[in-house]
């Protein structure tokens, strides 16, 4: 066997490069949104653990809706790329094309095993530049078949020295062998197959046996004429090393699936679900259309689903002479590869094996899978398939008339499908690409239109994706999935009435409930999501609450484990003020799915709703521990600390507000109250800091603006508040508790009583019963010397709070005042009186914090991928500028103080007036 060159390998890694170059500025499409994009197993706040637990996908192995698909090797590989790249796809597919590249080179190893160096290097060539490998290299998800490959091959090469120079038995290659079939097999189930191949290269190649020879061999034996013949016992002894090995990796597989095969629908394999000979028939014409698509890769498409290839129903359909053919050339190879002993028959067998064995677990002939064809499980097999075209090639350029045109025929191959293949990768630049060329090659498939229309749906264009998800539901009419996505769309349109008709239809296409059975084969699991989606829509409405509830047990009822539904209907049933019957909804959620943050989270706001605040912190502390970075958790359970009154939570609440801006850094909310926490510690320069930068996120921030002012007047800035309190009142001119600030400061600071009596004039015609506003109001007309309407003023507070002890005595020392100026002969005119040294805050100042927060609200989580808009909730909602209606003990100390500065204030009044 000869080496390889050096030259060899750049021109192999050149090509590669060549046609795969522009794959590098794809995104993420298709199987990658979910492998990637929405596969939490990728975060390196997962536990490494999960990979072994979880499929592919990031469900968990145990669950139904799984795919069953184990292959933690190449999720670690994404994750690896998260580690360094995060979500740039670049890396991600830049991994890809050096996986293809190293695929390559080991593939050009193998076939130097049975053909000759400029054959070999052109089965490898043919291999680096076929456009049928597009989906396995530019989808990224196809790096299963990638890294599987690696050690598929790296595992044969391994097993073909297993032979010792003097015939014997070397087990060392054959143990590492086992290892990499191992490595293979975790990357994506086809790599247990190699052992096929390992047992095809014993028997056929390295024992040199035909099949007539191995016949008479075995008759012999069975006849007592011959003996076992020592080659044959090692052969015997090998294949079963290598049965085993396989048999205790298939037992293995069988435990991680816990022998439950994954759940697939008609709508993704309609021939599956077919009756005989429909299903014989329709999985064996895959065959021929499968080996059409390595003879001809002119016509690609990303899913073959649906009603992309018609169920062959009759014998008499014209599509089964392709069966017919597709068997007959097959049979012909197989007879010449197993009944001579020719190097030729050796090549011919052991392509033939590359192309079989690996296609068989997708071949649907032993067991279902979830697609009719799929271009990326051809990459293993099409090795085969180049091998065999490389030797006939081979054949072909030994004739003279022949030799020339072979290579010219060779050269155009290799560049048309070099070309096909560049073009094919821009196609896989965006979901919206990728969907339309698939629909140049098939428009019968309803979800090629689905997946058009949800392109159009992730840039907001829900007119043109309406359009395209009508058109799945007039291609398959009875596709519950793209009624769903009409409904859905009607609704993002605002339709809401359309909405409702289209997920009726989806829902009249389920199965009829039967209560305690299971639909698991029936109804894919995204399916039941109708009901979920229409209990969504009809609780917008308050009169219809009940049969949104009863949507939600419809769903359980069909599937106990549906976990969404539980968490869905906890949300209502909070909103029904049933805050014991959302706990229960939640806790057997959990008791499906202990590892999800969301749901600890929700259980902490049914907590809160309960009064349960200790609890409710404990589950939120369960939620991180879970999600370290839960945005949700970190804000709503900072809150609950601050509002809590316990100064030693205080550096936990504070730390976990930072984690949460550092997350989100354009929310205002969480400077807002990093800001609060530095008022509470009379940290003042820092608080000023917070809020300033709050006003930067968020103009107009309400409680950040009247917070900051607070801040100046209490630090004795009050002239720095001014500015601060205009712009407030640009935004909210109706502020009461602002414009009683800015009046207060007008009068003691700037002594501008026109601008007081302003303001406290528009707090009483926003509201003729505010005793705070019309009392300060009565002491701007006592300033202005007017004594008798201020004394009127006075009467009508007093007759709003009769009970004010310090109102009684205002208008006791007024109308004293009076009474002097009268008894002095002095006549009491409107500009008559003394001077006022300040303006009363009422007996219940304005507290720090407390009476105008304008915080984020706390809700349960739906989704990791929501936006906090649709998530979040206040504690408290009984006021708009409370956070919530927790005090703790130094704050009610501190209000108390409060009060009796506003008394003594009250005081030195008395005592001016009744000095003057």
């Amino acid at each position: 066997m000869a080496e390889i060159t050096w030259k060899e390998i750049v021109l192999v890694v050149g090509v590669v490069v060549a046609c795969y170059w522009n794959s590098l500025f794809c995104g993420f499409v298709f199987d990658d949104v979910s492998a990637i994009l929405d596969n939490e197993d990728l975060r390196p706040s997962t536990p490494l653990k999960n990979l072994f637990h979880n499929d592919f996908w990031g469900t968990p192995m145990t669950e139904e809706r799984s795919h069953k698909s184990y292959r933690p090797l190449t999720v670690l590989t994404f994750r690896i790329n998260y580690v360094f790249s995060e979500l740039s796809a670049k890396s991600y597919h830049l991994l890809n094309l050096v996986l293809h590249a190293v695929v390559c080179l080991i593939f050009l190893r193998v076939c130097r095993l049975f053909l000759d160096q400029k054959s070999s290097l052109v089965a490898a060539l043919l291999f680096a530049v076929h456009p049928v490998h597009t989906e396995a290299v530019t989808g990224v998800v196809g790096r299963a078949e990638l890294l599987s490959s690696v050690f598929l091959l790296a595992a044969f090469l391994s097993y073909t020295k297993s032979k010792g120079l003097d015939n014997s038995i070397v087990w060392t290659p054959i143990a590492l062998s086992v290892i990499l079939v191992a490595c293979a097999t975790l990357c994506k189930e086809q790599g247990i197959t190699v052992i096929g191949i390992c047992c095809v290269y014993e028997v056929f190649v390295v024992q040199g046996f035909t099949l007539p020879h191995l016949w008479d061999t075995v008759l012999g034996i069975l006849r007592g004429k011959d003996g076992l013949p020592y080659s044959l016992l090692q052969t015997l002894l090998k294949l079963i090393v290598l049965m085993f090995s396989t048999l205790l990796l298939v037992i293995v597989r069988v435990q991680v699936i816990q022998s439950q095969l994954p759940v697939f629908t008609r709508f993704d394999n309609p021939a599956a679900v077919s009756q005989t000979p429909a299903r014989q028939l329709t999985f064996n014409y895959l065959l021929p259309v499968n080996a059409w698509l390595l003879l001809n890769p002119s016509e690609l498409c990303c899913d073959w689903t649906m009603g992309t290839i018609p169920l062959v129903e009759s014998l008499l359909d014209m599509r089964n002479l392709a069966i017919v053919a597709f068997y007959s050339v097959l049979g012909l190879m197989v007879h010449h590869g197993v009944r001579y002993s020719v190097d030729s028959s050796k090549t011919v067998i052991m392509a033939l094996s590359l192309i079989v064995l690996p296609f068989i677990p997708a071949s649907n002939l032993f067991f279902p899978v979830g697609f009719v064809i799929a271009e990326r499980v051809l990459y293993v097999p099409s090795m085969g398939f180049c091998i065999l075209v490389a030797h006939g090639w081979r054949k072909t350029t030994k004739s003279c008339n022949l030799k020339k045109l072979s290579w010219i025929g060779m050269a155009i191959i290799l560049a048309t499908h070099a070309v096909k293949t560049v073009h094919r990768n821009w196609d896989w630049e965006s979901e919206y690409t990728l969907f339309m060329s698939a629909l140049k090659v098939n428009k019968n498939n309803a979800k090629l239109w689905n997946n058009v229309g949800h392109a159009l749906e992730n840039q907001n264009n829900y007119e043109r994706a309406l359009k395209y998800f009508l058109q799945a539901t007039r291609v398959q009419p009875d596709d519950i999935g793209a009624h769903m996505n009409v409904g859905r769309t009607y609704k993002n349109l605002n339709q809401t009435k359309e909405a409702e008709d289209a997920y009726m239809i989806a829902k009249s296409l389920m199965p009829q409930i039967i209560p305690g059975k299971k639909y698991a084969t029936r109804v894919a699991p995204n399916h039941l999501n109708v009901y979920i989606n229409l209990a969504n829509l009809i609780r917008a409405n308050e009169s219809r609450l009940e049969e949104a509830d009863q949507l939600y047990r419809q769903a359980i009822s069909m599937r106990p484990d549906f976990k969404q539904a539980y968490i869905s209907r906890g949300e209502l049933l909070l909103k029904m003020k049933k805050p014991l019957e959302a706990r229960d909804a939640y806790l057997r959620a959990l008791e499906l799915d202990r590892t999800n943050a969301d749901l600890w989270y929700n259980l902490a706001i049914v907590n809160i709703e309960m009064k349960e605040l200790s609890e409710a912190l404990k589950n939120f502390n369960q939620a991180l521990e879970l999600n370290t970075k839960h945005k949700l958790a970190l804000f709503n359970s900072a809150l609950l600390m601050q509002e809590s009154g316990d100064a030693r939570l205080r550096p936990e609440a504070k730390q976990r507000f930072l984690i949460y801006v550092e997350q989100d850094p354009d929310d205002a909310n969480g400077y807002f109250n990093l800001g609060m926490l530095a008022m509470d510690d009379n940290k003042n320069e820092e608080a000023e800091r917070w809020m300033k930068k709050a006003i930067k996120m968020q103009l107009g921030f309400r409680s950040a603006l009247f917070n900051l002012a607070l801040l100046y007047s209490q630090t004795g800035r009050e002239l720095d508040a001014l500015p601060v309190l205009n712009e407030l009142l640009v935004y909210y001119p109706e502020h009461v508790k602002g414009l009683i600030l800015k009046g207060d400061i007008l009068m003691n600071h700037k002594k501008d009583t026109e601008g007081a009596k302003e303001c406290f004039e528009r707090i009483l015609q926003m509201d003729p019963n505010n005793v705070q506003g019309k009392h300060n109001l009565c002491v701007v007309y006592f300033e202005e010397r007017d004594l008798l309407k201020a004394e009127r003023c006075l009467v009508e507070t007093l007759a709003l709070a009769p009970h004010e002890e310090y109102i009684h005595r205002h208008l006791s020392i007024v109308r004293g005042k009076i009474a002097a100026l009268s008894a002095a002969g002095q006549q009491v005119s409107p500009a008559d009186g003394a001077s006022s040294p300040a303006v009363e805050e009422k007996k219940t100042p304005l507290e720090k914090g407390k009476n105008d927060k304008n915080t984020q609200k706390a809700s349960p989580a739906k989704k990791p991928s929501q936006s906090k808009e649709q998530s979040k909730k206040l504690l408290e909602e009984s006021h708009p500028d409370k956070r919530t209606k927790i005090k703790s003990t130094k704050e009610m100390k501190e209000i108390e103080k409060k009060r009796a500065a506003a008394l003594k204030r009250l005081e030195e009044i008395e005592r001016i007036l009744s000095g003057d």
